[in-house]
This record gives structure tokens, sequence and C-alpha cells, in this order.
């Protein structure tokens, strides 16, 4: 049975990814701050509880991977701080910077070398703000614009092997990201996407031969739609 490691996995787009894996017959490490067993009830599923967005959590998290056969990463923790960039305090963009960028760096530079081994998958999901400008988004955007860079620039490195290197670039899905927010998305069915649709995307890469490969995914919603909050 294969076995993947993806991040975020405790809600929103991580854990619909890590059920769908699931279904489809993997065995899923799921990393998140919280996350349990009983989150998932699945014989499958295996918790690793870890603060990405901290130095030491994400190097320890590292390290108790470094052994493990991986035949696919998603990189799916992340969060977004959306405000004049005065106003970002600097323990918020500094940890925007690390569980965005530097952490998905870090555990793939731990694991890169399974993965290349088994033949195995890279999948990021970044954020439709990677290839586009707005404002409020400086530091947000500039680490998923980052984490595309980097699969980009992996995807040319590795095409030697036979791993598959791809940027899911998701345009705004209801899920517990906009808890803290001002803002959320539309209530309206043609204007957000879903986690499921995130998840039938990871689902389409990997039905793909593997003489192929969608290096880049882009999912918008048909329509464009933002619901603001009472404050």
């Amino acid at each position: 049975m294969n076995k993947v490691i993806v991040t975020g996995a405790s809600s929103g787009i991580g854990k619909e990814i890590s059920l769908r894996l699931l279904k489809l017959g993997y065995e899923v490490i799921g990393v998140s701050r919280e996350i349990k067993k009983e989150d998932f009830n699945h014989e499958n599923f295996t918790p690793l509880q870890a603060d990405l967005s901290d130095e030491a959590s994400t190097l320890l998290t590292c390290k108790n991977l470094s052994k493990e056969s991986i035949y696919m990463l998603v990189n799916c923790a992340g969060f977004g701080r959306f405000e004049p960039h005065e106003e970002l305090s600097t323990k918020v963009i500094t940890d925007m910077i690390y569980l965005n960028l530097t952490a998905p760096m870090l555990l793939t530079n731990t694991l890169l070398r399974s993965l290349k081994d088994n033949d195995g998958y890279l999948i990021n999901i970044n954020s439709i703000e990677a290839i586009k400008a707005s404002k409020f988004a400086g530091v947000y955007s500039a680490t998923k614009a980052g984490l595309k860079a980097f699969g980009d620039s992996l995807f040319e490195e590795t095409r030697k092997s036979e791993l598959s290197v791809t940027n899911i670039n998701p345009d705004m899905t209801q899920s517990n990201f906009y808890d803290e927010l001002r803002f959320d998305v539309s209530s309206k069915e043609d204007e957000k996407l879903l986690c499921s649709d995130i998840a039938d995307a990871v689902e389409h890469i990997l039905s793909m031969r593997k003489g192929a490969v969608v290096s880049e995914y882009t999912i918008r919603s048909l329509k464009f739609g933002i619901s603001k909050k009472k404050l």
C-alpha cells in the first residue's frame, strides 16, 4: 500500500484530500497541530501532530519522516491574512512565510529522494494568488508564488526521474480558511469552489498515465463572488 503525507490534514482542503486518498486505497499520514486518529476513524490513517509554522516542530517532523518510504507528498497547510502591509504584525508575516513556503521546502527536501525512488507524486496546493496580484495580499501572494516557483523548478530538476510534480492553484474555496478573516466565500454555488473540487483535481492527476503530467492545475469558480462579514 502506497504511503502519502498530507499537511494541513485536520480541516478544509487538506482533510478532503486525505479522505479521498483513503478512499482510493492509500495509507495517509496527516500532519496538523491538533490532528487525532479519531478525526478520520480509518485503519489506514495515521495522525502526526506538528506546528509547521514553528521551526523546531517542523525540523522534528522532518526527522521523524526521514526514514519513511513515501509515495506522495501533498503540501496543503497554510493560512492567509489580508490587511494593509504595515498593519501586519511581524509574527503574522514570519509565521505565514514559514508555514506556506519554508515548511513545504523542508519537507520536500527530506522526502524528495524517497518520492523519486517510488516514482511518486509531489503536489503543492497553492492559490489563485500565486498567479495574480491582489491588494492586501502581498505576503500571502508572495508565499504562494514562491511555492509555485519552487514546484516549477523541481518539475524541471526531476524530469529524468519518474516523479510527477504538480502545482494546484485553487480560487476561493469554502473552508475554515476564512474563519479569522473579514470576508468569506459567496453563498452562491457558482461563485465558490468546494474542497471536493480540489480533491477531484488530485484524483484526476493520479488517474493519468505516468508519461503525462499536469504540471499546473488552476481551478476557478464559474463566476466571481465574495461575502463580507458583519463586524
